[in-house]
């Protein structure tokens, strides 16, 4: 993996975990020499994120839209950063950008740009690894909700597995490193045209 696209907050959450994860996650990244790629704010999680790549010399490519700029406050240090017209165009250059997802503590917005990007990996438009840090168990419910859809018949377990989820960086990195893409049968044949 040449470079990771991590979705996150840019609120900073309840605990002072969250940041302290993100902070040490991006040091990682620019330990392993992978470029990190996110959202482009300089607040919340984001921050964190950001300030732990930069301050171990890693690089940090930021996506943003124009609208975003303000509200976000984009943070002006960053290796590169690019300002698209709206969330869609975001989301594709996140995706060109990147061969890695992580997703961190964050809201709606960090749970729609991972929900998509894992759906893609479902439908076979990518095999990129996909990675959650569950800082303090905040993904547990979502992963219980995401074991219950495999239950009741709307999730294959083969796309379930395609999640890697650990609560420690390096752990999760080392997990994504040693993945391999799980097959991606054709969702719908010619009998069912």
């Amino acid at each position: 993996m040449n470079s990771i696209v991590v979705f996150c907050g840019s609120s900073e959450g309840k605990i002072e975990e969250y940041a302290e994860d993100a902070f040490q996650l991006g040091q990682t990244l620019a330990q392993y020499e992978i470029k990190l790629v996110y959202g482009g704010a300089k607040i919340g999680i984001m921050g964190a994120l950001a300030e732990g790549t930069l301050k171990a010399n890693g690089e940090v490519i930021g996506v943003i839209p124009e609208f975003l700029m303000k509200k976000e406050v984009y943070h002006p240090n960053l290796t590169e950063l690019f300002i698209t017209k709206d969330m869609h165009e975001r989301k594709m250059k996140m995706h060109e950008l990147s061969d890695g997802i992580i997703m961190l503590p964050g809201g709606y917005g960090t749970l729609e740009e991972f929900f998509e990007m894992l759906t893609w990996a479902q439908l076979g438009l990518h095999q990129f690894p996909i990675g959650i840090l569950n800082t303090n168990g905040f993904y547990d419910a979502l992963l219980q909700m995401m074991h219950h859809m495999v239950d009741q018949g709307f999730v294959k377990k083969i796309n379930y597995d395609m999640l890697l989820v650990d609560m420690d960086a390096d752990s999760l990195l080392s997990k994504m490193k040693n993945y391999s893409p799980i097959p991606v049968p054709k969702w719908i044949t010619k009998d069912q045209t």
